[in-house]
């Protein structure tokens, strides 16, 4: 079972984005999605750890979702 945080007693954390990559999927309808995860927000508990002592972490973040290579059979005139 994960612990709960609760954001309002964490503490925020700056950071810098050292890495961002696509993930790229494909699907068996014969599209491809390229997705990438981007951080916005990272908080600390300050009183929450996990078995191995180390402090949790709570993120917000968006998903960046680009589709590619579909099929035109699935496609519609907007």
């Amino acid at each position: 079972m994960h612990a709960k945080i609760d954001l309002s007693e964490g503490e925020e954390v700056d950071f810098e984005n050292a890495k961002e990559e696509w993930n790229v999927y494909k699907l068996a309808d014969g599209t491809t999605l390229k997705i990438k995860l981007v951080l916005v927000n990272v908080v600390r508990s300050r009183n929450k750890y996990d078995p191995l002592g180390n402090p949790i972490y709570g993120i917000t973040s968006q998903n960046i979702v680009k589709t590619l290579n579909v099929p035109e059979k699935l496609k519609r005139k907007p």
